[in-house]
């Protein structure tokens, strides 16, 4: 079943376009599982190196990324994704609308 979780979580991710952003709740309430936003993390960490999930898309509630790496917030600004002086990501203005 958790296969089964992960590949989802890779499809809904894939349909996050580039400068937009979107949180793990959001994710798992998309799936059907609002509470499982600790394992939308899981399967995004799962991701081999290389794959072209763009898993860098995926934030945390708060507007904020979780990892400790660099990357992700490199990744999103080459994207456009702006960050304020806090490293927040302004969610009314790049929160992901769900698939269109």
């Amino acid at each position: 079943m958790a296969n089964s979780f992960f590949e989802n979580v890779y499809h809904v991710v894939t349909m996050i376009r580039p400068g937009r952003v979107a949180t793990y709740g959001q994710i798992a309430t998309y799936l059907g599982n609002r509470r499982a936003a600790r394992t939308v993390g899981w399967a995004l960490r799962a991701l081999p190196e290389g794959s072209s999930v763009p898993w860098h898309r995926v934030i945390n509630s708060q507007g904020r990324i979780s990892t400790s790496t660099t990357l992700q917030r490199v990744l999103l600004e080459e994207e456009g994704v702006k960050f304020d002086e806090r490293g927040c990501i302004d969610l009314n203005r790049y929160l992901w609308e769900g698939p269109q």
